[in-house]
């Protein structure tokens, strides 16, 4: 499904830095893989180049291929139609994204009004059934609502039935679960698990935490300084470390969260 080669991105503004260099990564249909490090390793700025979200001066290098297309190559109107229908995004603050003027469930139905010709009574009615299965109380009562009069966890919610209630083939996750408390983080973990499950969406997760990656992600890739210095199935990693950061990162898990769930 993704085939990334030599990806470079460097910043080339004020600031001039190479925040990538050169990595390869690549994910199967329905694959769960987690992209961890810590803050400045590149792992974010990876997954906004797959969403086409980098602004400013940036440039890109390398191939990006999803299903077949090298996403650095297509035209500004093509490339739209594949990140809006194929790849959707969530973010570790929902608030940043969802339009605080927008009711919640005209928001989650709005891909489907661009990209599909889906009627707007069917459209709702898609929207009050997702809502539902991704375990948001009361679906109609909360369609009304504004995002600032939910909780960050329904937020959250609200902002997976958005991406994902168009069927895309490809669900980036940027610290989704960072801004919430430990139980609510569990559950949107386990949405995912079953959104991946029912739905065939692949994830891309990136997180500094390796202990939700863990518990969601079947193969990890490690990122430092812009770099992957080592990838493949989550539990060879956490077991068998090969690189020296990768062992500094799995040494500095909390040991109580180190017990496999």
């Amino acid at each position: 499904m993704l085939d990334i080669k030599n990806l470079s991105i460097e910043f080339t503004g004020r600031n001039a830095a190479e925040a990538v260099h050169g990595i390869d990564l690549h994910m199967e249909e329905g694959e769960t893989l987690g992209i961890v490090g810590e803050s400045g390793s590149g792992k974010t700025v990876t997954a906004l180049s797959l969403a086409g979200l980098l602004r400013g001066d940036v440039r890109i290098s390398g191939e990006i291929n999803f299903r077949g297309r090298d996403l650095l190559k297509l035209s500004p109107s093509e490339l739209r139609q594949v990140q809006g229908k194929e790849i959707g995004m969530i973010f570790q603050e929902p608030m940043t994204s969802l339009n605080p003027l927008m009711r919640v469930g005209e928001q989650i139905e709005e891909v489907l009004r661009i990209h599909s010709d889906v009627p707007a009574k069917r459209r709702k009615e898609l929207a009050l059934e997702l809502m539902g299965k991704v375990g948001l109380p009361d679906p109609e009562l909360i369609y009304k609502k504004y995002p600032h009069q939910l909780s960050g966890g329904q937020r959250q919610r609200a902002m997976i039935a958005s991406a994902v209630i168009i069927d895309p083939k490809l669900l980036i996750a940027d610290e989704p679960t960072t801004a919430l408390d430990v139980t609510v983080q569990t559950q949107i973990i386990q949405l995912l698990k079953r959104v991946n499950k029912n739905r065939g969406v692949g994830i891309l997760f990136i997180s500094h935490d390796l202990n939700v990656v863990r518990k969601l992600c079947s193969r990890v890739a490690v990122m430092h300084k812009g770099v992957i210095v080592e990838q493949g199935p989550t539990e060879q990693i956490f077991n068998n470390p090969q690189e020296e950061y990768t062992k500094k990162l799995i040494a500095a898990i909390p040991k109580r969260e180190k017990r496999k769930d």
